[in-house]
């Protein structure tokens, strides 16, 4: 079974699918613990790579080249890529998804942006003309082959949102995302429009959208989650507040639990996972 049909069939099942966002392949590595299922988030991908926001600086090699360390060291995982706007031309975007394929992402994420874009949760987004999207993401489904395509909104118009959400739907794209839903009543009128097809919602710390348990967006019919920024925003606040510490301590570094604490042992032992000559599954997750 493809990358692409594995992570089909994973939304097709009860429940709501948590995909969690990486930015690295040290976060992934952690995350590959608990999780069977990764996001490649632009946010978080600008942060770590480029240390910039996430208003349309990557490069679509850098990606590729990221998902392609990630697909070698997490083969048994599903892979969403997030590919902003298909970095602009639609040529670009059949390209790169073609490329993310043949690797072995699980699927990608095509927004109806113009530039300059935004994080889905920031303010002053603007989007192309529906036609124009919707022609480049008819190339992109002609391209794939297997490959889950999420066709995502971000609109911020009443009207507007609920009109696209319908159009995406009536497409042949997998999964539905609205990005910056601002409450439930809201995913229940996108999931009402949207019929049958997938939907996926997306969370992201001090971010638009309500913070809603697996249950609750499972009860909403929600079949996808992905979680954008957990492991970077949790790096943040670990990173500042040991070097704090640190400094405090006037360089002094702090004992290490050997049951609990993180040090050269419980490091390498994460990282000797990524080349074990058979990769562990997550810990008590199915693949």
């Amino acid at each position: 079974m493809t990358y692409g049909n594995k992570l089909r069939e994973a939304i097709a099942g009860p429940g709501t699918t948590p995909l969690i966002g990486v930015y690295d392949m040290y976060s992934a590595s952690i995350a590959a613990k608990h999780y069977d299922g990764m996001f490649v988030s632009g946010f978080g991908f600008a942060a770590s790579y480029y240390g910039l926001p996430d208003i349309g600086f990557i490069a679509w090699p850098d990606m590729v080249a990221f998902v392609q360390r990630l697909r070698g060291a997490f083969p048994h995982h599903h892979l969403l890529v997030d590919i902003d706007d298909g970095y602009v031309d639609p040529e670009v975007a059949c390209h790169v998804v073609e490329g993310l394929e043949r690797i072995g992402a699980s699927g990608v994420i095509l927004e109806d942006q113009k530039r300059p874009r935004r994080c889905g949760h920031a303010d002053g987004k603007q989007v192309l003309p529906l036609e124009e999207y919707l022609e480049k993401l008819h190339k992109v489904l002609e391209t794939r082959k297997d490959l889950v395509v999420v066709a995502r909104t971000d609109a911020t118009d009443e009207h507007d949102i609920l009109h696209r959400a319908e159009q995406l739907a009536a497409t042949d794209t997998d999964v539905v995302l609205v990005d910056g839903v601002r409450s439930v009543e809201w995913i229940k009128r996108i999931r009402k429009v949207v019929g049958d097809k997938p939907l996926l919602f997306n969370q992201i710390a001090g971010g638009k959208s309500p913070r809603l348990s697996l249950g609750e967006l499972s009860d909403l019919g929600v079949d996808v989650a992905i979680y954008s920024t957990p492991c970077l925003f949790a790096a943040h606040e670990a990173m500042d507040s040991a070097l704090a510490d640190l400094k405090a301590a006037d360089g002094r570094l702090p004992e290490v639990d050997p049951a609990r604490g993180v040090g050269v042992k419980a490091s390498t032992s994460l990282l000797e996972r990524n080349i074990a000559r058979e990769r562990l599954t997550p810990e008590g997750v199915g693949v």
